[in-house]
């Protein structure tokens, strides 16, 4: 059980770091391996602290943060297997090493390991940005064939544009400059802002509204409500939580055209994150009851 807490730790850990970090990412994966093999050692697992960190930088090159993933969603499976594993063969340990005499000294209560305690936390780090990861792999793995095929020849790369076209065509005299027929098709940008191509100077300027990324924070909270609600056992909470977000999402949904492409992009998404919190949930339950 503990090995899979780490490993669960160790890839939700450098997942967290990528997102936060942007410089010096070496020295913060640094850090965050050596405190993962302290933390090991101090819980008589050192090996297991071992290969959680060589999974995480394995993890960090199979799953990268931009484009499609290398091997699809079968890193996430063996993920998945081999946490499953290590709780199913390996149960939890009343006294590991110096820090699980600590805990079994001030514990609260005598039905709850360490080991236990680590694997709760190694999965609500992971449902923290690793699962917006495995949720963004599986919407490119679906959408991202889909576009491909549905994107018209005159948009593909490489093809001329209209600009290129009317530059490219006989002139005349009296014709504007080629570089006058491309620059019109950029847009203009005022106060650092980008405009539409075709905005006059007598027209009103129309401030653009902020695109908010509200998926990247309320995915977590809903797989860590999921998380928690499951293990608690209130069932018809986690279906309200479901029900709810059905309601919200049902005015973008049938606005949809005939490609039907938001409610399957809302299914994909909704049902991989819910799996992901749902297993994890399961994983700790396995373990609690088990152990």
């Amino acid at each position: 059980m503990i090995a899979a807490g780490l490993l669960l730790l160790a890839v939700g850990a450098v997942d967290l770091l990528r997102q936060m970090v942007h410089t010096r990412r070496w020295l913060a994966f640094t850090l965050a391996a050596v405190a993962l093999v302290v933390v090991s050692a101090g819980l008589d697992a050192l090996i297991a602290g071992l290969l959680a960190v060589a999974v995480a930088a394995i993890w960090t090159w199979v799953m990268p943060e931009r484009g499609p993933a290398r091997a699809g969603l079968w890193p996430v499976a063996l993920l998945g297997l081999t946490a499953a594993a290590c709780v199913v063969i390996a149960r939890g340990r009343p006294r590991p090493g110096p820090l699980g005499e600590l805990w079994a000294t001030y514990r609260p209560t005598d039905t709850v390991s360490v080991d236990v305690i680590l694997l709760v936390i190694g999965c609500l780090v992971f449902l923290l940005e690793s699962g917006n990861a495995v949720v963004r792999i599986a919407l490119r793995s679906e959408m991202g064939e889909r576009e491909a095929v549905q994107t018209p020849p005159s948009d593909a790369a490489g093809s001329p544009s209209v600009a290129d076209g009317a530059a490219n065509a006989p002139r005349r005299a009296d014709d504007p400059p080629a570089d006058a027929l491309r620059a019109a098709d950029r847009p203009r940008r005022v106060g650092g802002d980008a405009l539409p191509a075709a905005t006059e100077p007598g027209d009103p300027v129309s401030t653009p509204s902020p695109v908010l990324k509200g998926g990247r924070l309320i995915g977590p909270l809903e797989r860590i409500l999921v998380f928690v609600l499951t293990l608690a056992g209130a069932y018809t909470l986690i279906a309200a939580v479901f029900a709810a977000k059905g309601i919200v999402r049902f005015p973008e949904i049938s606005a949809d055209g005939k490609s039907g492409n938001r409610a399957e992009y809302f299914l994909i998404g909704s049902l991989v994150s819910w799996v992901s919190a749902l297993a994890a949930a399961f994983l700790v339950w396995w373990g609690v009851n088990a152990g």
